[in-house]
């Protein structure tokens, strides 16, 4: 009976052929204009002067200063996240403590925060007039307008992605595994290094994937505490955005196409992680 209730439900939700022409057109068409024809645009314009002026705007002093900020940024923010996802995920999967709760939705919090408020609330605690500002100033540390004020927003609007793909895993999979390697005289380290791990790194590697895409492609945030300092505190897309202000069109687009690459890149790599973390689950 419940062989032939599977085979019927094929047929139960099959769509005539009308139907699934007119549900992938519409599809492909939205795709179309939100992603190819945007993502077609960028690259024509960044090479409409050729492509000796598109080097020599991805070679500019300024624009290779916003890389090196980006990929310093991208690195910090990565790392940090990585051990406080997968410690956060650690102790929420395998252990009942006070304040479980709260910790789980605090990881959830820079997804319902816009971006820009997130700076603003590093501003009104690192900046001169903040909180912090007097002491900071009196012991001559600078966080605002600064590197480290970059690093920090990043930081925070990223922070979830590592947790939220490494936790699921970690409730899914139990504490079998772990419990008997303990049962056999493992260490903690040994027990955490040579099962858990082994057993997440797909979902360790999709998050920091998307960690790292969000912390290159980040501007709401970034742009409220960096104060625009050319060659020192912008990263690519707000170098971006100060080409284009000077109608420097042929210039932005060049710089922007490098995020669209990477994106493309992040996509790919996203693809092939998703499909070994599919095989392994």
């Amino acid at each position: 009976m419940s062989g032939a209730a599977t085979r019927r439900v094929p047929s139960a939700v099959r769509e005539p052929a009308w139907v699934r022409v007119l549900l992938i057109g519409v599809a492909v068409a939205f795709l179309g204009l939100l992603v190819v024809v945007p993502l077609v645009a960028v690259f024509r314009e960044a090479l409409s002067r050729g492509p000796a002026a598109w080097l020599d705007a991805v070679r500019d002093e300024e624009t290779l200063s916003a890389i090196r900020l980006t990929l310093l940024t991208a690195c910090v923010s990565v790392t940090a996240n990585g051990v406080f996802g997968v410690t956060a995920a650690w102790l929420i999967a395998r252990y009942d403590f006070v304040g479980k709760g709260v910790l789980s939705a605090l990881i959830d919090l820079p997804f319902s925060v816009s971006p820009v408020l997130s700076g603003l609330i590093f501003v009104l605690l690192f900046g001169r007039q903040g909180l912090l500002g007097p002491w900071l100033s009196a012991h001559d540390v600078r966080i605002i307008f600064a590197v480290p004020g970059v690093v920090l927003a990043t930081t925070f609007v990223t922070f979830p992605f590592v947790a939220k793909e490494v936790l699921p895993l970690m409730q899914s999979q139990g504490s079998q595994e772990e419990e008997a390697a303990l049962t056999l005289g493992a260490s903690g380290w040994q027990v955490f290094l040579g099962v858990t791990l082994p057993k997440v790194k797909w979902g360790l590697l999709y998050g920091v994937i998307l960690c790292n895409a969000r912390a290159m492609g980040e501007f709401g945030a970034v742009s409220v505490v960096s104060g625009h300092v050319r060659g020192l505190t912008n990263t690519v897309p707000l170098h971006v955005e100060i080409l284009y202000n000077e109608y420097n069109f042929a210039g932005a687009f060049a710089v922007a196409s490098l995020l669209s690459l990477l994106a493309l890149v992040t996509l790919g790599v996203k693809k092939v992680a998703e499909r070994r973390q599919g095989g392994r689950t």
